[in-house]
């Protein structure tokens, strides 16, 4: 017959209270969790409050310091999502029959119009020249330009 060994039991004699491998004249040490306690949780919230509180600030003083670079981003994707918005429109107005080719006429005349009124001729591109210059000093201003 086989003989049964049976590992011997091991009893835990020491409490969360006792020190274990130290000698009478030291301290009683205990076992905690590691969770935090009603006043780390209170120092967190004060903390987290503050910052919530300051955040205005913060974001002014970030605005003031880069606001050029800003707005030049907010300007680059404004007109980003205006040329997507644009191009969509036109793709849903070449969706609907007939009018894709109408569209496509009615420039094709207006390109042979401009050009028969004011390229062919040198008086009419002068013409031309003196309103562009004149729509020029209406939007920059009225800027005195060398003639050439």
């Amino acid at each position: 017959m086989e003989s049964q060994l049976q590992p011997p039991e091991y009893t835990d004699t020491a409490t969360s209270s006792e020190v274990i491998g130290s000698s009478d004249s030291a301290p009683l040490a205990t076992i905690r969790a590691n969770t935090p306690t009603d006043t780390q949780w209170q120092k967190l919230g004060s903390q987290v409050s503050d910052f919530l509180a300051q955040l205005p600030d913060y974001i002014g003083k970030f605005f003031n310091q880069y606001k050029q670079p800003i707005i030049t981003l907010g300007l680059i994707f404004a007109a980003i999502i205006t040329v997507k918005v644009v191009l969509a429109v036109i793709d849903a107005f070449n969706d609907i029959p007939l009018l894709q080719p109408t569209f496509e006429l009615i420039g094709i005349g207006y390109s042979a119009w401009f050009v028969n009124r004011f390229l062919l001729q040198a008086s009419k591109r002068q013409e031309l020249s003196q309103e562009i210059e004149k729509l020029k000093q209406q939007v920059v201003g009225s800027q005195q330009l060398p003639n050439s």
